[in-house]
């Protein structure tokens, strides 16, 4: 039986776009605030909670996933003026633990502990950063998964705060100075009373925080107001002679890199002036600077620049471009730790300064290297590593001794040997070579009939490598196949894998997603009736995109803070950096491939739709909910067959970043049992 669906409030909106008329009924869903809209809200999660009720499997997969989640585990873990910092989660803790070791043989001790924060684990720890010398930690706070900050300073030695408190920074770190007297950080200025921060009308700048001084004396070092959609990673140099900054464009990942003598008052040298390239600062020898960077390459390559000499022009290439995507360099002692990615696995080699190969560090099995963290004066190097079975491990490697030891190993109560993870290829319209990642029992019949979740993201240059979830864990467990696809827009193959999926090219992805679900229908791991799909933020567009594309291919669909409205995406809090990725529907051009396949202007009336779960947060002002609000309510009425189409809102919560680990099991227990029961349903 249909469901009724509570009326969503709407609008006679028609927008004229380069001569084309464009209707946005649902338009009121857009203010999260008003009246008719929270109304709206409480309205479905009453319909979505009370359909999630009845499904009798839901409280047993609650239940595993708690017992699952309820394990210690680490998930950072590096060195700072000889101290040791780890987080950690003792199992079911809705926020990590920030712990200090004096030495690795002491037992840790908390030094910030975020629960404590709030009643309901809303508050979390969102980054932080140690003086060189090991005796101050600054630290961001965040509310309900809100990208905006408050930064607070504590000494490592009492634990106790001091009374500095930053406001207003987003999209920040924090750069101490080498006399550990203060750090650099970013910030946007406070809105005017009445006003908000929407669009590009704001723009980032680099002020110098001294401890113990309100932040209105904070000394202002950089700001473009000619450039709003720049942003700064300030920095200072381990050996405390320059100063520096990193300059972002959206979410471009070409960058400007400027320095000047560290304590100088003469103006920034432009050492990279345009966005050309990729600039990642790795380390420095005095004048001479080591970058990772993409400049005449795809896969990267590591280069080393000599201030006191041509500049950029001069630069030298220490390691050279290969076959593998060089992702991450990490300086440790007098050599460099290179991670590649291999077909979206990880290997890690060291070299030294001049290139010059020194071996391979042991991997445990196809999987992640998570948290790569050494520092250019010390031989200690530490890493975390993790699979699609495997939590992650961290362990720690001496360069000097050539020693590796595991630091820490989680237990879990769940036994890996019974489950597989292989790798395949499947082809792309265009003929594309795509990898598809499985993960299932050993022994799986190919009948067709498994229950088959197919996960994507595919876009900003972001690698889908074998991560362990405990949430997929219940998945497996209850004879589902995980499937986990390599798309274009990613950065598993380099720049060009990642541009084949950017701007007039987006169909790609969408066309990369689609021919990952027909190989699993083709090779019998399952049909249409019995295949989900799944992807958040970017990854919801995907799935929304392929949808309402191939409509028929699928039996459910599960985007997650989805970008669903492509010609509006543009006109809140941070969508205008997504430009580099999607264009804009100002251009005429732009727009027409945009609204080509933007899944909120794709839906069909009197179309039957796979089941739906559309999961979102009132808070998130990343994605705003109001691309899953209008998507949900336009589903809803278009919708002719008789699949559930519901929409799940989490209230005091964001876009996924620090959300509370007993919302996490709540979500994960909601989804996968809407999932196993409408696959059962069409079975």
């Amino acid at each position: 039986m249909k469901l009724k669906y509570p009326p969503a409030p709407t609008s006679l909106t028609v927008d004229e776009l380069h001569g084309v008329e464009v209707a946005d009924p649902y338009r009121p869903l857009e203010d999260p605030h008003a009246p008719e809209t929270r109304a709206w809200i409480e309205a479905q999660n009453q319909l979505t909670f009370g359909y999630l009720e009845q499904i009798s499997l839901r409280e047993t997969l609650r239940q595993r996933l708690n017992e699952l989640w309820n394990y210690p585990r680490t998930a950072t873990f590096y060195k700072r003026g000889g101290r040791y910092l780890s987080w950690r989660n003792d199992g079911l803790q809705n926020q990590n633990v920030l712990y200090v070791q004096e030495s690795l043989d002491d037992a840790p001790r908390v030094l910030l502990d975020p629960n404590t924060l709030s009643e309901d684990g809303t508050v979390a720890l969102s980054n932080f950063s140690v003086s060189w010398d090991g005796q101050y930690l600054a630290y961001a706070l965040s509310q309900s998964g809100s990208d905006w900050l408050t930064w607070r300073v504590r000494r490592v030695d009492t634990g106790l705060d001091l009374p500095d408190e930053i406001h207003w920074s987003k999209f920040s770190s924090a750069a101490w100075l080498p006399d550990n007297s203060g750090f650099f950080y970013s910030r946007y200025d406070e809105p005017a009373e009445g006003t908000s921060y929407t669009g590009a009308n704001y723009f980032q700048k680099v002020y110098l925080h001294k401890l113990g001084r309100p932040q209105d004396q904070d000394v202002l070092v950089y700001e473009r107001p000619d450039q709003k959609e720049w942003g700064f990673h300030a920095f200072v140099t381990r050996d405390g002679r320059y100063e520096c900054l990193q300059v972002w464009k959206g979410t471009h990942r070409e960058n400007l890199f400027f320095y000047r003598e560290f304590g100088s008052d003469s103006p920034f040298v432009e050492l990279v002036s345009e966005f050309v390239a990729s600039f990642e600062f790795v380390r420095n020898q005095a004048s001479r600077f080591f970058f990772k960077t993409n400049l005449g390459t795809t896969r990267g390559r590591v280069i080393v620049v000599d201030l006191a000499q041509e500049g950029l022009e001069g630069h030298r290439t220490v390691v050279p471009e290969r076959e593998d995507v060089l992702e991450q360099v990490e300086p440790a002692g007098d050599a460099l730790v290179l991670a590649y990615m291999h077909h979206a696995s990880h290997r890690l080699e060291v070299v030294g300064l001049e290139g010059n190969p020194r071996g391979s560090l042991p991997l445990p099995a196809l999987g992640t290297v998570l948290e790569l963290a050494g520092e250019e004066d010390d031989p200690e190097l530490f890493y975390g590593f993790t699979s699609f079975l495997h939590p992650t491990t961290y362990f720690r490697h001496n360069l000097a001794t050539q020693i590796t030891q595991t630091l820490f190993a989680p237990p879990l109560n769940f036994d890996p040997s019974h489950y597989e993870t292989g790798q395949v290829f499947a082809s792309s319209k265009d003929g594309t070579q795509v990898p598809l990642f499985l993960v299932h029992k050993k022994g799986l019949k190919l009948d067709g009939q498994n229950p088959t979740l197919l996960y994507g993201y595919g876009g900003f240059n972001i690698a889908l490598t074998p991560t362990f979830n405990p949430g997929r864990l219940v998945w497996l467990e209850q004879g589902g196949v995980f499937a986990q696809a390599c798309l274009r827009g990613g950065g598993e193959y380099g720049d060009e894998w990642y541009r084949a999926g950017t701007l007039e090219r987006k169909q790609n992805v969408f066309n990369d997603f689609i021919a990952c679900a027909e190989w699993l229908i083709q090779q019998k791991y399952t049909r249409p009736q019995r295949l989900a799909i799944q992807g958040g933020s970017n990854g919801g567009l995907l799935v929304g995109a392929a949808m309402t594309q191939r409509p028929e291919l699928f039996g459910v669909a599960l985007p997650a803070v989805g970008v669903l409205d492509m010609l509006r995406f543009h006109k809140f809090t941070i969508g205008w950096a997504w430009v580099s990725d999607y264009g804009s529907p100002d251009h005429p051009q732009q727009f027409g491939y945009l609204r080509a396949y933007s899944p909120l202007h794709n839906l069909k009336p009197g179309t039957r739709y796979p089941a739906t779960l559309i999961t979102t947060a009132d808070h998130d002002d990343r994605v705003v909910p109001a691309h899953s609000f209008k998507f949900a309510a336009a589903l809803q009425q278009a919708q002719a067959g008789p699949a559930p189409t519901l929409i799940r809102i989490q209230t005091r919560a964001g876009h996924g970043l620090g959300k509370p680990t007993r919302m996490l099991i709540e979500e994960q227990a909601d989804i996968y049992a809407f999932t196993l029961e409408a696959l059962t349903a069409n079975s």
